[in-house]
């Protein structure tokens, strides 16, 4: 339930970002900064009321590092490749994050890939294709797709490594602790080398829509989602949790259709039918059967 709200966030946060930096006032790399520090904050005042705990400087670097990947990676290259592509595109390419994180589990956690994670991946990722595919839109706001769609590619790889590399060190701290120090860390290291778009924005020109939608992203897309990602990735497998990326287009395409800018035809109820059908094959895989049983 957790992973099925934290991609659900994400597939209606689409539409909202394509708003916010429509009319250009807002720069991508400024739409970043206000995830990672609106998060931060928003972690570290929530943990005021929380027990405290102590985190080792060892872990805080080991923390530093997740937020690196987990946090400043992924969002400040899925956002910037957003902006350089077509959003059927950016879509397209975030479904090869489940495909990351199989072959990084196997070749470092050693975790087995079953011939049901296989196929579950499989069709999770063909009816992606045919829901994106088919719902081919127009070019506009794309001016390098090519770039784009390399560098949305790179925000998948680095999550799904963060994914792999983190999954046992998670647990030793409580999910906002954990949050906290990677927002932190990220916000550190990407407000000084942000800090010339930052410098040059017309701040009196952002409207009042687009501050709502900032705080819809921060809210709700980060914070909210974040909170539900933490608590299934410590409930499951690393491929699991990566096949949960398959809801957002999902999400994204009635989301569509209750704004009037989508109709539901036959080729998108079998994309669904193949999303839904190659998660609860990799779900019910004796891979993750037998890791279940040891926990």
């Amino acid at each position: 339930m957790a992973m099925i709200g934290a991609n659900v966030t994400w597939g209606l946060m689409a539409p909202v970002v394509k708003l916010v930096l429509a009319s250009g006032v807002i720069a991508p790399f400024l739409l970043v900064d206000f995830r990672m520090v609106g998060a931060a904050v928003l972690f570290w005042l929530t943990s005021v009321f929380l027990p405290k705990e102590h985190v080792p400087l060892c872990d805080k670097l080991r923390l530093f590092g997740a937020g690196m990947l987990g946090v400043l990676l992924n969002q400040g290259c899925f956002i910037m490749g957003v902006s350089l592509t077509t959003p059927g595109e950016a879509s397209l390419f975030t479904t090869t994050m489940p495909m990351w994180v199989m072959i990084l589990a196997w070749v470092i956690l050693r975790e087995p890939i079953s011939l049901k994670k296989i196929g579950g991946i499989v069709l999770g990722a063909s009816g992606a294709l045919i829901l994106l595919l088919g719902n081919a839109s127009s070019d506009a706001g794309a001016p390098n797709p090519p770039l784009g769609d390399f560098i949305i590619l790179m925000a998948q790889l680095s999550y799904a490594l963060y994914l792999t590399l983190y999954r046992n060190f998670i647990r030793r701290y409580s999910l906002v602790t954990i949050m906290k120090w990677m927002f932190l860390s990220a916000s550190v290291v990407a407000l000084p080398l942000t800090s010339p778009v930052i410098a040059s924005t017309d701040w009196a020109s952002i409207s009042c829509g687009e501050w709502l939608g900032v705080a819809a992203v921060v809210i709700g897309a980060t914070f909210i989602a974040y909170i539900c990602i933490m608590i299934g990735q410590k409930n499951l497998r690393p491929t699991v949790v990566g096949m949960y990326n398959y809801v957002q287009p999902i999400v994204a395409t009635v989301a569509g259709i209750w704004l009037g800018i989508e109709r539901f035809s036959f080729i998108k109820g079998v994309a669904v039918v193949l999303i839904f059908s190659g998660v609860w094959l990799v779900t019910v895989s004796r891979s993750l059967s037998s890791d279940n049983n040891k926990r």
